[in-house]
């Protein structure tokens, strides 16, 4: 007789019987059953809890809060509109999905939205609440009216100002109330290259740390140091790497950031390093070849016009790794555009369908962030996000619910905005040291010399050497912004160290012709140490003393006087103040600007905010001045420094 062979988890089973069977085992449960150790319950989490609770109300057991009636509604699992749904909402939830009127429970309340369409709430894959100028509860009031419940916040702006406070901070609205639900992807540029310092300081154990303080930390924020990532040699390449291992180890999403990285071997290269997706392409043929490789495509509207006709012209069947999203637009340009329903609709009007442009402004995401399971679907155990549309074409809506509220109707605002009492570490930010002088921006020359050849940048130069020009010197000996030429000074103020530490140069096709004029702003992605330009340094100095003393935010001199302020307290980049007043200071400011001449403009440089980043494919670049390079001029590349003027 041959012996039975038995799989291997058949034999493990029958180990594991036999040996309950056997004298050892009796004598185990009798030794247990001898000891006087009390039995430890264990006592769940409010995710389970509330988990525990859906059960019953979507068995009846228990009443809802609210049903909504009688709407279609979009499956985005199925990609298709269910006609005569019902949707049971209890604990900020959704308990049960279904034919209209054969839910067995009863509700405290109900809305028919017969004749109305119902989508999830919208979610950003890739956003920076700073850029908007306000703060998360105030954020709220802006975006949920557009459509939006949630967002994967890059938080490298704030992180560089509170460093290990980071995600204390972007979670503290939704604790005391706010809706909108933020999911903290934690800044990688902390700092963002080995040539800056400001607040923070992220490596292995602070990653670790944040992925472990909440289970809402989701994820590495766009890693950008693109040069750090590639060669060991680089001053930041052991810290950004750290970082990439501690996403791996607490099982978070690696982000990436791959602008101008286009070749087939560099795509290779950043989707072989980890680098989950990217939210700067620009051409067609560089996001198919990178959706090819694996890499989530986060699509800024700018990036749509190429892309998605492409896509669809080549019948691409699976979006499901492609999303749409804001990264940055302030609280005047979303008034006026909007927020996610801007990019949806844009979507829309390319000619994506219906079906797809939703799942890209909501489950898509979520399923990147692996978050799916709170947000991005209308389906039971997901938050109540749920956005009411007369019209999904045009993506026109009129109802938003979040987490189970009412939080907006026709555009407005209803829910109470928290009061949040920040503290100094979030509102004491500036520490330029002392206040400015003109002469802290004079260019002084060589003694005797009559011309010089000057070291010259201009908004947006990723070529491989600055520009060099042959500039003359003034009677008093220092060098002169010359704004009918294209020419004007730019500087960089300190604002971390209290050293008044202060790196200027030439600029040009960039300022303010008008004369005795300056902007300055902390807005500076991504260390947001202070800059100006102008061509008069007294009112370079004035505007820069400016943000400073109002804690950060833009200032724009005219004529020696200021003329419009916006002020941004909060970290220096953001402000705790209704939308409509904020707004208001903005476009006051543009007002203001638009009276002015302006080098290659017609009004306000508000991109200047983003002249100043050091990731790819920035290449030279003005810093503040630190050891070993006190005018600030480095190729953040190679670590190369050279003086502004020779």
């Amino acid at each position: 007789m041959s012996a039975t062979r038995y799989p291997l988890a058949a034999t493990l089973f029958i180990s594991v019987l036999l040996g309950a069977c056997s004298p050892h085992s009796e004598v185990k449960q009798e030794a247990a059953a001898d000891t006087d150790a009390p039995v430890k319950t264990h006592v769940f989490k409010d995710e389970v809890k509330t988990r525990q609770a859906l059960t019953q109300v979507a068995l009846g057991r228990e009443a809802a809060e609210l049903v909504i009636q009688n709407v279609t509604l979009l499956n985005v699992f199925t990609q298709e509109w269910l006609p005569a749904q019902d949707i049971v909402i209890a604990h900020n939830r959704i308990a049960w999905v279904g034919d209209t009127g054969t839910w067995p429970g009863e509700t405290q309340s109900s809305y028919d939205a017969n004749g109305l369409w119902a989508v999830p709430g919208f979610g950003e894959s890739h956003k920076h609440i700073e850029s908007s100028y306000l703060t998360p509860e105030y954020e709220a009031a802006l975006v949920i009216p557009h459509g939006n419940t949630w967002t994967v916040e890059g938080s490298h702006e704030i992180s560089n100002v509170v460093g290990n406070r980071n995600a204390e901070f972007w979670l503290e609205a939704e604790r005391k109330g706010s809706t909108l639900k933020i999911f903290p992807a934690i800044g990688s540029a902390t700092p963002p290259t080995v040539y800056e310092s400001g607040g923070g300081y992220y490596g292995y154990n602070e990653m670790r740390d944040f992925l472990t303080y909440d289970p809402r930390v989701v994820a590495l924020g766009e890693v950008m140091d693109w040069s750090a990532v590639i060669n060991a040699d680089n001053g930041g390449h052991q810290r950004i790497w750290e970082m990439i291992e501690a996403t791996y180890d607490y099982r978070g999403v690696v982000e990436g950031h791959g602008m101008n990285l286009t070749s087939q071997t560099d795509i290779s290269a950043f989707a072989a390093a980890g680098l989950a997706s990217d939210h700067e392409v620009r051409l067609a043929d560089e996001g198919i070849e990178k959706l090819r490789r694996g890499v989530f495509l986060e699509i800024k509207q700018a990036g749509m016009d190429s892309l998605f006709p492409k896509l669809l012209d080549m019948g691409l069947k699976d979006w499901s790794n492609i999303s749409v999203t804001t990264d940055d637009r302030d609280v005047f340009a979303t008034l006026q555009l909007g927020s996610m329903d801007y990019n949806i609709r844009s979507a829309i009007d390319l000619g994506v369908p219906l079906e797809i442009a939703y799942q890209l402004g909501s489950y898509n995401t979520a399923r990147h962030f692996n978050i799916d399971h709170l947000v991005g679907a209308l389906a039971p155990g997901r938050y109540a996000d749920v956005v009411l549309l007369s019209d999904p074409q045009t993506v026109a809506i009129e109802r938003v619910y979040a987490n189970g509220q009412l939080a907006a109707d026709n555009g407005e605002y209803l829910l109470p905005i928290p009061e949040i009492d920040y503290p100094q570490w979030a509102t004491d930010t500036m520490n330029v040291g002392r206040e400015l002088i003109a002469a802290d921006f004079v260019i002084s020359a060589p003694e005797g010399r009559e011309t010089v050849n000057a070291a010259v940048l201009e908004p947006f130069w990723f070529e491989p050497e600055f520009i060099t020009m042959e500039l003359p010197v003034a009677e008093d000996g220092t060098i002169k912004a010359d704004p009918d030429a294209g020419l004007i000074k730019v500087a960089v103020v300190d604002r971390y160290h209290g050293t008044a530490a202060v790196s200027k140069m030439i600029w040009q096709n960039v300022g303010p012709k008008t004369p005795g004029s300056a902007l300055a702003s902390s807005q500076s992605h991504d260390l947001h140490n202070i800059w100006t330009m102008g061509n008069d340094d007294y009112a370079m100095a004035l505007a820069a003393n400016t943000v400073a003393e109002m804690g950060g935010g833009w200032a724009l001199v005219n004529d020696g006087k200021v003329v419009a302020r916006v002020q941004l307290d909060i970290g220096g980049l953001m402000t705790a103040r209704p939308v409509n007043e904020v707004a208001a200071e903005m476009e006051n400011l543009h007002h203001q600007a638009d009276k002015m001449v302006w080098i290659n403009a017609n009004g306000l440089p508000e991109r200047m905010r983003f002249a100043f980043l050091t990731a790819a494919p920035w290449k030279w670049q003005l810093v503040a001045p630190y050891e070993g390079n006190p005018v600030g001029l480095v190729d953040v590349t190679t670590g190369n420094t050279h003086a502004i003027i020779w």
